[in-house]
């Protein structure tokens, strides 16, 4: 599960203000959604696998907590990255 520095820099180029910015909440999210995407491609194939079940569980809430706090402070930014992401429908 280990994302290269490449593979950050450019999640948090497209979603965030630039490639250094780690601390936005849309780079978060993203770099979140990276992560439950992976999980759950290796939840599908191990199945019995209940450390990473309860770690995606654990990401999701983060990713969710993460998403109301940018539902309430600006609501345009936080459609912006629900439609670039595909996360909600």
């Amino acid at each position: 599960m280990n994302f290269t520095p490449e593979v950050k820099k450019k999640a948090f180029k497209d979603h965030g203000k630039s490639e250094f910015d780690t601390g936005s909440s849309e780079a978060q999210v993203a770099l979140f959604t990276m992560k439950i995407h992976h999980l759950t491609e290796h939840q599908k194939i191990n199945k019995k696998d209940h450390v990473t079940q309860r770690s995606l569980v654990i990401m999701v809430g983060k990713r969710r907590k993460l998403l109301g706090y940018l539902k309430t402070k600006d609501i345009e930014r936080y459609r912006n990255i629900i439609k670039k992401l595909g996360v909600r429908k």
